[in-house]
């Protein structure tokens, strides 16, 4: 039987994806990374992949080129690799060149593509769960304070000089976080040496029983315990909500890798940087 043609479009309204990304979440084997998922997925180009007129799946293109998601309905999986090669060289001026992709080993289906058809690959961060045979400490704990509007162009300013993040994504991220209670800050003589955030998903469709925890700590206040101090009141204030903490950090932050850890958190699953080009290393 002749296979039918497919089609790609734009997708110019997420809410169309909804279902086919409940889907995807649902077929990863640990919850994935809140940034990714909930960031910078959200921003890239989609595009769904229609035939006579269905839509059977979607992908979405970062603005560097590099693909984070693709996914076909159920029925359609046994012409995944077809797909995803024809797309790769499709030569589509909308997509773009696609240079590689991003994605964890938690997303076992859109790994294997990744692993088949590009040619490079290197760890870009590490994912973590929590340890339920962690054995806390008797260590002196911190409180932090709930940040209120009033306070956000302070904590902008603290985040942008701690880690260099664009101030105007900064307020807007920020902004929705202070709305939802989600944003604490650690205050000493009036200045903030550190801030934390707690992200439910209860605005999403998927991942509802997880909460995503980070921290930001001041370079001045750094390899003195206190990240780890700041994931414990996070890991605490998750676990009050009735959802379990995850959290992820880069592959080179080795300190942030050590804080998780003591902070009783261990890791499993690794995001991928994929390349068509042999990667530079850093």
């Amino acid at each position: 039987m002749r296979k039918m043609e497919f089609q790609i479009e734009k997708v110019e309204s997420l809410e169309k994806l909804e279902e086919l990304k409940k889907l995807y979440v649902e077929d990863a084997i640990a919850p994935l990374d809140g940034m990714w998922l909930c960031g910078f997925v959200p921003m890239a180009t989609h595009f769904g992949l229609y035939i006579q007129d269905e839509i059977v799946g979607y992908f979405c293109v970062n603005p560097e080129g590099y693909m984070l998601q693709f996914m076909l309905k159920p029925t359609y999986r046994a012409r995944t690799s077809e797909m995803f090669r024809t797309v790769l060289d499709s030569g589509n001026a909308e997509i773009g060149p696609i240079n590689g992709a991003f994605c964890s080993t938690a997303e076992p289906s859109f790994l294997s593509l990744c692993l088949d058809n590009f040619a490079q690959h290197k760890v870009n961060a590490l994912m973590y769960q929590r340890d339920q045979f962690f054995q806390a400490s008797n260590d002196e704990r911190i409180a932090l304070q709930l940040v209120k509007d009033d306070r956000l162009e302070d904590v902008v300013k603290f985040a942008h000089e701690a880690i260099g993040a664009p101030t105007e994504w900064l307020g807007g991220y920020y902004s929705n976080l202070i709305s939802r209670g989600e944003l604490y800050a650690h205050v000493r003589e009036g200045q903030i040496v550190s801030t934390g955030e707690c992200r439910g998903y209860d605005q999403y469709p998927y991942q509802i029983q997880y909460a995503d925890i980070g921290v930001i700590v001041a370079e001045k206040e750094r390899s003195k315990g206190l990240a780890t101090k700041v994931l414990k009141y996070l890991k605490d204030r998750a676990e009050d909500r009735s959802l379990i903490p995850i959290c992820s950090t880069e592959a080179s932050n080795v300190a942030a890798q050590r804080a998780i850890s003591h902070a009783g958190f261990y890791s499993t699953y690794r995001i991928l940087q994929f390349d068509r080009k042999p990667i530079a290393q850093a």
